[in-house]
């Protein structure tokens, strides 16, 4: 019988990958918070995996049945489409990064990055003993 890791894994695979996205795109933010005119920009995590749950079974992968086939390294599952976030209290240089913000955000995202992690091993240690049986 065979595994199918689509199936074993669920949708944490595709939240990690956006989560880590989400984790760049706030590092950005932070990593500008001085620059004048930089404009936040963030990732719409829920209206995301949304999309990808209700596109999922028509999805289609790419497979290399010939060994002159192109790996496809380079292409994601799915892209997430990037926001420009309305500012609170916008700075006097034009820049909408609140550093208060960003931080509470990237703190959020890297404890649901941690969870999805977390269920991603479970049922990573589910599978090996279903495999070696439960010894």
């Amino acid at each position: 019988m065979a595994i199918s890791f689509q199936k074993a894994l669920g949708v944490h695979e595709q939240a990690l990958h956006l989560r880590a996205q989400r984790a760049e795109v706030l590092a950005g933010n932070l990593a500008n918070a001085d620059t004048p005119h930089f404009k936040a920009r963030d990732i719409d995590f829920h209206s995301v995996m949304k999309n990808q749950m209700l596109n999922r079974p028509n999805r289609t992968r790419m497979a290399a049945t010939h060994s002159g086939h192109i790996g496809a390294k380079g292409i994601k599952p799915f892209e997430a489409e990037l926001m420009y976030r309305n500012p609170l209290q916008p700075s006097l240089d034009g820049n909408t990064v609140d550093e208060q913000s960003e931080l509470a955000r990237f703190a959020q995202n890297t404890l649901d990055f941690q969870t999805s992690f977390q269920f991603l091993n479970a049922r990573f240690k589910g599978l090996k003993t279903a495999i070696k049986g439960g010894q």
